[in-house]
């Protein structure tokens, strides 16, 4: 289908997804979100894509926030709206896709952009990457997940420090702070996050997405992690993917897992 804000390009089985508003250093704005949501969708239900990228176009923006004046003049109720209506379609979607999603960071991250990043299940930063969650000096909060996800990702103390200054990191303290797995050159970030998706994309992607589920899991309020890693680990002798793995294993050969 075709989109408005994205550039897709598949490449074997890995999915590219470039936001394309490089005159709005790539904000989010309702319809991006929208097309985000429906593009996520099409690649998760297609067994011809095992990875997926997400970048910005451009070098100077991942994505540089959320287009704020789509939202200046809502009230209490249309702001709550907002941020379920993110949740839903984009950033909770994102987190809890089957298959992995690589964040290229090329840029600024700030905002959305750093909240979105932060739901990709890897992060490659470039090294000119800057990243960090402004809100408070809009006299508004994170909206989008990011007082939750950047608490779980760098810890509560260094969280409440980022978010109340609103300022901005470089990309070798997000590296330090764990809010980046790898910090690269520019030129290099493509292809360290497609080194990255080449390693994942040969493994088991059923045992991938039940591992992804019991990870997130501990995360959930109510939730005993450990007891959703036994139910999965459980299931996963029911799939194709395993009887394949093992056999391979026992007969010392590489695997063709089928996702199933």
């Amino acid at each position: 289908m075709a989109y408005t804000h994205l550039l897709l390009e598949q490449k074997e089985n890995i999915l590219y997804i470039t936001i394309n508003r490089p005159d709005q250093l790539n904000a989010l704005n309702k319809q991006t979100i929208e097309e985000l949501n429906k593009a996520l969708a099409l690649a998760d239900v297609n067994p011809d894509i095992r990875v997926i990228i997400l970048t910005g176009s451009g070098s100077k923006a991942f994505v540089a926030g959320a287009d704020i004046k789509e939202f200046a003049s809502f009230g209490v109720d249309e702001g709550r709206m907002l941020s379920r209506s993110g949740h839903k379609l984009l950033f909770d979607f994102v987190e809890n896709m089957s298959k992995p999603v690589i964040a290229a960071v090329n840029g600024f991250a700030l905002g959305g952009g750093l909240e979105l990043a932060m739901s990709c299940h890897i992060r490659v930063a470039s090294d000119n990457a800057k990243m960090g969650l402004p809100e408070v000096s809009l006299g508004v909060i994170p909206g989008y997940g990011g007082t939750q996800r950047l608490t779980q990702l760098v810890g509560k103390g260094k969280a409440m420090e980022l978010i109340a200054t609103a300022a901005m990191i470089n990309a070798a303290e997000a590296l330090q702070w764990g809010l980046v797995n790898h910090v690269v050159t520019q030129e290099e970030l493509l292809a360290k996050c497609e080194e990255i998706a080449k390693n994942v994309a040969k493994n088991s992607p059923t045992a991938i997405a039940s591992a992804y589920r019991s990870i997130l899991a501990g995360f959930k309020k109510g939730v005993n992690g450990y007891e959703a890693e036994i139910k999965e680990f459980g299931q996963c002798f029911g799939t194709e993917d395993f009887k394949e793995g093992t056999s391979a294993f026992m007969e010392k050969r590489k695997p063709s897992f089928s996702g199933r």
